[in-house]
């Protein structure tokens, strides 16, 4: 996106406040829910349970001055970090009015709360899991010569015309893909040979852990980042699945709390650092919690589009591409106006009617962003997918109901197959699911064209995709009735942008 347009959650059935974009097994009657020099870290203590997460938002390209630190001080905060070079300060408070306060000092811009829950921030109730493939199951795969063991149920592969590239290519070691998310078990067999330890890290506090494995999800926690990190840069080493991009390297950016919020503070970290290890492509499957849309006109939440636009710009200027998921509500993101029914979701969410052109859901919705839907195994926008003339930029497989949209064999799910947590394989459906096939398919651009721009890369990545036209009707589910409108002509429209990527178009022109 060239301008913040309008974007929403991806969240099917998944812990309840989770604000990913995405991890299920879709059943058909499922309900469709994204600098030169180090920051300057200042001294921080632990926070009480009564303290809440700040982003303060100042001049960039300068340190924190002594007036905004007294002033942090004075008003009950400690400084977690500073990121001089965007001028976004991390800070933790237990003053209800720290945010009120700092926005009376002259030198800051914007400051605002990250969220309503006191940290740590709330657990949440798993209500949705991915679907684990059998051993009966990858029995049942017949590879041919040259494919992986599971690659025959992955549907997705072809629609892209992923196979056909990796005749050609299959990425270069050069280029880097970061997945922002939560978090990346690096130990499994299909994404250890591809690794990039060096460009991974555990920003969930704000401030970089790099400790040796703090990027990978714990005991209990989701497996959505592994399963993206797979379907991004699987290595294509005779086992278990292909990844659209398999030679390419692939890092963990964990972002996520063990509760499974992604706040502000984290995405903010992540780009940052995204930024500052030169990695080439990011991933974001999930959205901003704890606002599913942030409305500008409020303060708190001006301050967190402000600091998460800086960070995503900033990693864009430094030549990396962020590709977002467009979320998983069936919404036109292009409507004049829109509910939001989960809002603040670490609090006490109520329905708001907001206008999506002014309130955003960030980081999918910011500028610069690659904006991308979901389609399913007969090429038609997912049932769940968010759609919107001038808001998706490209489509790629993120499964469907089988039964809405069944693959043609040797593929027996709709779903989308990928590595779990533990050395094992499962589907998974949604957004998040088509996001990666982008960044690898970004990826594959970057290793034929090493010296393109961020900017390059996108005008690639569009112009390549293969226009798709609008569906007429989209009766997804049979019933007579069309489900959504698609407007817009070939070449760009509201469900499927400037078309489906094309993998083999990436490594060729």
């Amino acid at each position: 996106m060239t301008a913040p347009r309008t974007r929403a959650r991806r969240l099917l059935a998944v812990p309840l406040g989770t604000a990913m974009a995405c991890a299920l097994a879709l059943l058909p009657q499922a309900t469709a829910s994204a600098a030169p020099a180090a920051p300057v870290a200042a001294t921080a203590t632990t926070a009480d349970t009564t303290s809440l997460s700040y982003v303060v938002n100042i001049r960039p390209g300068r340190d924190t001055s002594a007036r905004v630190k007294r002033a942090i001080a004075d008003a009950g905060g400690t400084i977690v970090i500073a990121y001089d070079r965007i001028g976004v300060i991390v800070a933790h408070s237990p003053n209800p009015d720290f945010a009120r306060t700092l926005r009376t000092v002259r030198e800051v811009q914007s400051a605002g709360a990250t969220r309503n829950a006191p940290l740590p921030a709330q657990s949440t109730t798993d209500v949705g899991t991915p679907k684990v493939l059998t051993a009966q199951e990858a029995a049942r795969a017949k590879a041919a010569d040259g494919q992986d063991p599971l690659e025959p149920l992955q549907w997705d592969l072809p629609a892209i015309k992923a196979d056909k590239a990796h005749q050609k290519t299959l990425g270069s070691r050069k280029v880097t893909v970061a997945v922002i998310d939560t978090g990346v078990d690096d130990t499994h067999p299909d994404i250890a040979p591809n690794f990039d330890r060096r460009a991974s890290v555990n920003c969930v506090s704000g401030k970089p852990d790099t400790a040796d494995g703090a990027w990978r999800p714990g005991t209990g926690e989701s497996p959505h980042g592994t399963h993206v990190a797979g379907e991004i840069a699987a290595a294509k080493n005779g086992v278990g699945i292909t990844g659209v991009a398999p030679g390419v390297r692939v890092a963990g950016i964990k972002v996520a709390t063990t509760a499974g919020f992604f706040y502000t503070e984290a995405v903010v970290c992540g780009f940052v650092w995204a930024a500052e290890h030169h990695v080439d492509v990011t991933n974001n499957s999930y959205y901003t919690d704890p606002w599913y849309f942030n409305c500008t006109g409020d303060p708190d939440q001006k301050a967190l589009v402000d600091a998460i636009t800086r960070a995503s710009r900033y990693a864009e200027r430094k030549g990396t591409v962020n590709v977002a998921a467009a979320g998983n509500e069936s919404f036109d993101l292009d409507a004049r106006s829109l509910t939001d029914p989960a809002s603040p979701n670490d609090g006490t969410p109520a329905d708001r009617v907001v206008d999506p052109h002014r309130c955003f859901d960030i980081p999918t919705q910011l500028p610069g962003v690659v904006t991308v839907a979901s389609t399913g195994a007969k090429g038609l926008k997912s049932s769940f997918s968010n759609y919107g003339l001038g808001v998706i930029d490209v489509a790629a497989p993120g499964g469907d109901s089988t039964a809405y949209q069944t693959p043609a064999p040797p593929a027996v799910s709709g779903l989308i197959l990928g590595p779990l947590p533990g050395g094992t394989w499962g589907y998974m459906a949604g957004t998040s699911m088509a996001t990666p096939h982008v960044a690898g398919v970004a990826a594959l651009i970057k290793s034929t064209h090493p010296h393109a721009s961020a900017a390059l890369v996108k005008a690639l990545l569009y112009a390549e995709a293969d226009a798709t036209a609008c569906p007429d009707p989209y009766d997804i589910d049979g019933d007579g009735t069309a489900d959504a409108v698609c407007k817009g002509s070939v070449d760009r429209n509201g469900f499927y942008g400037w078309g489906v990527v094309n993998a083999w178009k990436a490594v060729t022109r």
